[in-house]
């Protein structure tokens, strides 16, 4: 029995869990690719902000940013405003920029989740689906016996296995994606923080 017999035999109810799995499948390429993405460009960027504020080329600190992605480049941004006398009011602006930044990383993992605890439901609703095609068939013919409702099993515990299946793989991505967006964010803001920092007491030494 190849796959695609398999499929057939679950039932209707394998359609929704086959969306779910693209879905899955389409948010986890999406996500490595944007991770991998933001990881290497902090990197790049963070170094090359370092550098200016140690040349105290701030011209060229501005004119990287204008360069870098929207999460990155924000929070970078409010750190050259010069209205801010002390860290305290610049650390309240930079925390909701920091925010948005957090949300960018965690975009669209809320639908791995809500596939991880919806996608059993789907399949014990097909479990239900196939019992009552047993108890149909059983009222059909008269008959009870293994022959008689062997295809409404068979469709109930495909669709639980592939229920449970799909959930189990979009709750480690999840869990994966939440572990290394939570450490990414952490080094982000450090980072930033560091900057901050910087900023400010090359600015002190000026004065």
């Amino acid at each position: 029995m190849n796959a695609l017999e398999v499929f057939k035999q679950g039932g209707f109810i394998m359609y929704p869990l086959l969306v779910f799995s693209v879905l899955i499948l389409a948010i986890a390429v999406q996500k490595l690719s944007f991770l991998h993405s933001f990881t290497s460009e902090h990197e790049k960027i963070n170094g090359e902000l370092n550098r200016a504020l140690e040349e105290k080329k701030f011209d060229d600190f501005k004119y990287i940013l204008r360069n870098a992605s929207a999460p990155i480049a924000r929070p970078h941004e409010i750190l050259m405003d010069e209205v801010y006398q002390n860290k305290t009011e610049l650390e309240e602006k930079l925390g909701r920029r920091l925010s948005e930044t957090n949300s960018a990383l965690k975009k669209n993992l809320w639908v791995l989740g809500t596939i991880g605890s919806s996608a059993p439901f789907v399949g014990l609703f097909g479990t239900v689906l196939g019992i009552m095609e047993s108890f149909r068939a059983i009222g059909a013919t008269g008959k009870s016996g293994f022959s008689v409702v062997a295809g409404g099993i068979s469709e109930s515990l495909i669709a639980t296995a592939a229920g449970i299946i799909v959930a189990v793989i979009a709750v480690l991505f999840y869990n994966y994606f939440q572990t290394r967006v939570n450490a990414l964010a952490q080094d982000f803001r450090h980072r930033v923080e560091d900057i901050a920092d910087l900023i400010f007491l090359i600015r002190g030494t000026r004065k």
